[in-house]
């Protein structure tokens, strides 16, 4: 899925459309809506950049059983486990 924002939008919040890719990764991120690797590829970062967008901002990276799990059952896909 595709979202288009309209160039007056990001005319009158003075903001890039990467600016505003951005903004609405850490928003999704901080609400918990999406996790550390899908708001960084929002973001068009690497997570490690995302997380010092997100220090830069003191918005703390959540980080529980769980996400652990998740990354060693995709480093296990990818065969790196």
């Amino acid at each position: 899925m595709s979202i288009t924002i309209p160039d007056e939008i990001l005319m009158a919040t003075r903001m890039t459309e990467t600016e505003m890719k951005q903004e609405i990764a850490v928003m999704l991120f901080q609400k918990e809506k999406l996790t550390l690797a899908q708001a960084s590829r929002l973001a068009g970062m690497n997570s490690i950049t995302f997380q010092h967008l997100l220090a830069s901002r003191q918005i703390p990276v959540h980080y529980d059983v769980e996400d652990l799990e998740q990354d060693i059952q995709n480093l296990r896909k990818m065969g790196r486990l």
